[in-house]
């Protein structure tokens, strides 16, 4: 995205909720957006998803203008999962969608199913598995659709501090297995030094970036608790802990120059 500012309301009453912002994104990317509440995290999201276009500036994904469910697949804070069909019929119909063959479905259900931990769960009806399970259920849907692009606005939010620590774990690991580019939006500090490759902190309204950083820890092989015991992790979530409540309190018209590590343009 190049120049990108995005306005609601018009005239007087228009308020801006982001920008001036330019941003690149390489394939196989995991990026994470993390700033204060109403900095524009889910406005970004929202126009790589094809759901708003752009007040100002141009928006491509894979080089096209974005629409919904053209180029990528997407998780909300809440499962939205149609809960008068079972776990297997959810993703089924994403795969059918996709254009997957009848006769191919069965078998993708369980891979997918297989990669996000819950290979038993095909057959239930969504109220009889958890809510942590629901949300995974979500994200295998998304990957259903074979999208190169993975879109995720909080999806853990609303869950309790283990379930949620183990779905960090789950997305990590189908990161690694798949390649998929994926931008992530958090209030979590820790979860963005987790589950990044990169991490975008956006400073308050309108949201401009702070601090772009990327995350060079293990993506494998790696265990998790041994992970987030690295100095390297500890210092990670320092700078951006720190960035992110300077970034609360500046005011937007100062925000013109940001740190980074990637170099400006980036």
């Amino acid at each position: 995205m190049t120049g990108v500012r995005h306005s609601y309301g018009r005239g007087a009453e228009a308020v801006t909720a982001l920008g001036p912002l330019s941003l690149e994104i390489p394939a196989g990317e995991f990026l994470v957006l993390v700033g204060p509440s109403g900095c524009g995290k889910s406005t970004l999201l929202r126009l790589i998803a094809g759901f708003e276009h752009a007040t100002e500036g141009a928006v491509e994904v894979f080089g096209e203008r974005p629409e919904p469910g053209e180029q990528a697949g997407i998780v909300f804070q809440q499962p939205r999962l149609f809960p008068w069909r079972t776990v297997g019929d959810n993703i089924g119909l994403a795969l059918k969608y996709a254009g997957v063959p009848r006769a191919e479905r069965g078998e993708r259900v369980g891979e997918l199913l297989e990669r996000v931990g819950l290979a038993d769960t095909a057959g239930r009806r969504v109220w009889q598995i958890s809510g942590g399970q629901q949300q995974r259920v979500a994200i295998a849907r998304a990957l259903a659709g074979g999208k190169r692009l993975l879109l995720l606005d909080e999806p853990f939010a609303a869950l309790d501090a283990l379930t949620r620590e183990r779905l960090q774990e789950d997305l990590r690991t189908v990161s690694a297995e798949t390649g998929t580019t994926s931008v992530f939006v958090t209030h979590s500090v820790d979860e963005a030094v987790f589950l990044g490759t990169r991490a975008i902190v956006l400073t308050n309204r309108p949201g401009t970036v702070a601090l772009d950083i990327p995350i060079g820890l293990p993506r494998t092989g790696a265990d998790p608790a041994e992970l987030r015991g690295l100095p390297a992790y500890a210092a990670l979530r320092a700078e951006i802990g720190t960035a992110v409540r300077e970034a609360a309190g500046r005011h937007p018209r100062t925000s013109r120059h940001f740190r980074t590590t990637r170099g400006e343009g980036s």
